[in-house]
């Protein structure tokens, strides 16, 4: 019995180690599946946004570059060079901020953040000694490498917490500043110069004469001392009643005035002020009014622009943009040669009860009246409130925003004379009465069927 026992016990190993081979084999199949694309919480991403650089990780994540980064480190190590939150906090520009965070701007975002990462491990050891040494970041741009005199660098921002972070699958090291790569700097300049909107020498379309239809000419330069190109009247600056500072007119102790600068300051505030870009548009590209009204504020004229907000420029039709000179007769009927601030026209309608301005449309005129506490121009539906007072006021141009397009009353000389011209007019012809031997005579002619070629009888 003992020996049979001791016989089968080699036979029970052999069964044993049979069932756990056919058992791991039909496990392991199971455990060679691709691995997960999902970042596990050893990651240099997961200390990123758990990191003391809470600035750049909230910008990756409204840039939307998780999924990016997150395939990054599935294809390999990376580096991340991460700016103090000071760096972005106080240091950086409001404005350039300001053009990174808008949703138009999420390209660049993109590629300035990207900037900072590189899809390789680089360590503070690995750092070129003696010379510089450049590396392809994720937005394709080139990320160089330096040591100087036992500093190390990355571009110009030098690294103060080399190796702050390590992580299996990458590195972070702390630098004094923000990265900007060639590409978002000229793409932030471009949208912030005013080269492409210049006030004074603008490009467009020719300009066509209304009146006659044909392309206008330029105007041959006008010598010193000679009236000026407009008949415009009133066009000296007003009193101290009405306006607290009064610039002094052609015949004032100052003759020239720099009207090319005021002109282009004057867009300039419109841009940044926000809303009124359409306005500055047809001002620059659309027309030649930019041009004019440097001239006039450098002959000593001063002017007041009504500018209708971006929300009331886009109520405009294309038949009032498309016939010939309407851009410019709209924008005419806006311009008031005086200088008039929000303060001396509420207090002349609160005076007056209705004000007429004159306008460089002449001979219409504007006109203003008070309303709900504040100043409307125009009657019934084409009138406008102002709604963003003394937008600019320099003491030669003021501007004043409202919420409407302004268009002069309607002449109705035009219905008068349809009712008056003779075509209008129905003519009434009585036929005329046939006598006794007329009829007689008709009735003989009918009979033989010869009436027709009487026209008396017809």
């Amino acid at each position: 019995m003992a020996a049979s026992s001791s016989a089968a016990a080699p036979l029970v190993h052999i069964l044993l180690s049979l069932s756990v081979l056919l058992f791991s084999s039909a496990v392991v199949p199971a455990n060679n599946s691709p691995p997960s694309s999902s970042v596990n919480s050893n990651s240099v991403l997961v200390a990123l946004l758990d990191s003391r650089y809470t600035e750049l990780a909230e910008l990756v994540e409204k840039a939307l570059l998780l999924p990016t980064l997150e395939h990054s480190v599935g294809a390999g190590n990376i580096t991340i060079f991460a700016p103090r939150n000071e760096a972005l906090e106080r240091d950086l520009d409001p404005d350039f901020k300001r053009f990174l965070l808008q949703p138009a701007n999420l390209n660049s975002l993109q590629n300035l953040l990207m900037f900072h990462v590189i899809p390789r491990r680089i360590s503070f050891a690995d750092w070129p000694a003696d010379h510089a040494q450049s590396h392809h970041a994720l937005s394709a741009d080139l990320v160089q490498l330096t040591s100087k005199g036992g500093h190390k660098a990355v571009d110009m921002a030098n690294v103060i917490l080399p190796d702050d972070v390590v992580r299996q699958d990458g590195v972070i090291h702390g630098i004094e500043r923000l990265l900007v790569p060639r590409s978002v700097q000229e793409e932030f300049n471009r949208r912030r110069s005013l080269a492409s909107i210049s006030a004074i020498i603008p490009e467009g379309a020719p300009e066509v004469d209304p009146r006659t239809n044909r392309l206008k000419k330029k105007p041959s330069p006008v010598p010193a001392g000679a009236p000026p190109l407009l008949p415009i009247y009133d066009a000296m600056a007003p009193g101290p009643s009405l306006a607290p500072a009064p610039a002094p007119g052609p015949g004032g102790a100052h003759r020239h005035f720099d009207g090319e600068t005021q002109v282009k300051d004057f867009i300039h505030t419109l841009l940044h002020y926000g809303g009124y870009n359409e306005m500055a548009d047809i001002l620059v590209n659309l027309t030649s009014l930019a041009t004019e009204m440097g001239k006039l504020i450098s002959e000593g004229y001063v002017l007041t622009v009504l500018a209708p907000n971006d929300e009331a420029m886009a109520k405009l039709t294309t038949d009032q943009l498309s016939e010939p000179g309407a851009p410019e007769q709209i924008m005419y009927y806006h311009i008031i040669p005086e200088y008039q601030t929000e303060e001396s026209m509420y207090n002349a309608v609160r005076r007056f009860g209705e004000i007429k301005y004159d306008t460089l449309r002449l001979p219409h005129r504007v006109v203003a009246e008070e309303a709900d506490g504040s100043v409307k121009f125009g009657h019934g539906d084409g009138s406008a409130y102002l709604f963003d007072p003394d937008i600019y006021t320099d003491g030669r141009i003021s501007v004043q925003g409202i919420d409407g397009v302004l268009f002069p009353a309607e002449e109705k000389t035009k219905v008068a004379a349809e009712k008056s011209s003779p075509s209008a007019v129905k003519v009434v012809t009585k036929q005329q009465r046939r006598g006794k031997l007329m009829e007689v005579s008709c009735s003989i002619l009918g009979a033989w069927g010869l009436q027709s070629h009487v026209s008396a009888c017809q």
